[in-house]
């Protein structure tokens, strides 16, 4: 009788995972490094002239580029904003929910809904909001908040922003913190419950514990979406006005695209990346010291 042969462990492996690796490979790792070395470079992304210009880029983005600081200060401070509004409304929403009531499935739907919008729709949509809606009710109304320039003035142009990421993304993410607050053990609520911890006190103490590692998941989706906002700055604002609502990954598109200057907006980009590592580095690493288990 001939033995068969087993098939090397490798192999199974690689016929499963290899597809993976070579699209991870092509479409995000090699890009990742090509942007890297242009970012040396003088490039309009057309021609076939590439001058090495090692890191003239750089000094020009730190020292001359006032914009990009400019867009880099409005990215910080959307970011910092957007992060805590939504996570705060999503966890306000999911506390809400999990409690009995008989609309909690009809309402978990509404308030998902708006994250299935794509975001140049969901964008275009709240322009006309901004600009027809508000007008018209403040007309109507004489409410000053609905007279007010949203997307014509720098500071309500920034709240503007605030409102629409904030009304998108909090139905996803209480999504996540129903999920962490079903799982958190009854027994020790009851427990709690019956050694006279008041609610506030049995949220502080227990349930924001126990459901700490949703809270890292949550922060760390809130903070790449804020920083990466492309769509609704390219429907809402274009970065106006005079670029005072212009975002980091704008003002990229604007250098490399718009302007030909390819090699510094991958300059921009290789310090844009290093940044959020950074921002997501050091907030997953808080978060995680905080987490515990029942």
């Amino acid at each position: 009788m001939k033995r068969s042969r087993k098939t090397p462990e490798w192999a199974v492996q690689s016929v499963f995972v290899g597809p993976a690796v070579l699209a991870f490979v092509l479409i995000v790792l090699v890009p990742f490094v090509m942007s890297i070395y242009y970012s040396f470079t003088e490039w309009n992304g057309v021609s076939s002239d590439i001058k090495w210009i090692g890191i003239a880029n750089y000094k020009t983005i730190l020292t001359e580029d006032t914009a990009f600081l400019h867009s880099f200060g409005f990215t910080a401070r959307f970011t910092v904003a957007s992060v805590v509004l939504t996570n705060v409304l999503g966890f306000l929403l999911a506390l809400l929910l999990t409690q009995a009531l008989k609309t909690r499935n009809v309402l978990r739907t509404i308030f998902f809904m708006p994250n299935v919008i794509g975001g140049l729709l969901l964008g275009f949509i709240w322009q006309f909001i901004f600009v027809k809606g508000f007008a018209t009710i403040g007309e109507m109304t004489g409410i000053g908040f609905f007279k007010l320039p949203w997307l014509g003035d720098a500071t309500t142009g920034f709240w503007g922003f605030i409102i629409v990421s904030v009304w998108q993304g909090a139905g996803y993410l209480m999504i996540i913190y129903i999920a962490a607050l079903s799982n958190v053990p009854k027994d020790v609520i009851e427990a709690a419950r019956i050694d006279g911890a008041s609610r506030l006190q049995m949220l502080r103490q227990i349930t924001i514990p126990l459901i700490m590692p949703a809270v890292t998941v949550c922060l760390f989706l809130a903070i790449s979406w804020a920083f990466k906002m492309f769509d609704l700055n390219m429907s809402l604002t274009k970065g106006g006005p005079f670029g005072s609502t212009e975002s980091i990954a704008m003002n990229i598109y604007q250098d490399a695209f718009r302007n030909n200057r390819l090699g510094l907006g991958s300059a921009k980009a290789v310090i844009f990346f290093i940044a959020v590592a950074i921002v997501t580095i050091v907030q997953v690493s808080l978060t995680k010291k905080r987490e515990v288990e029942a």
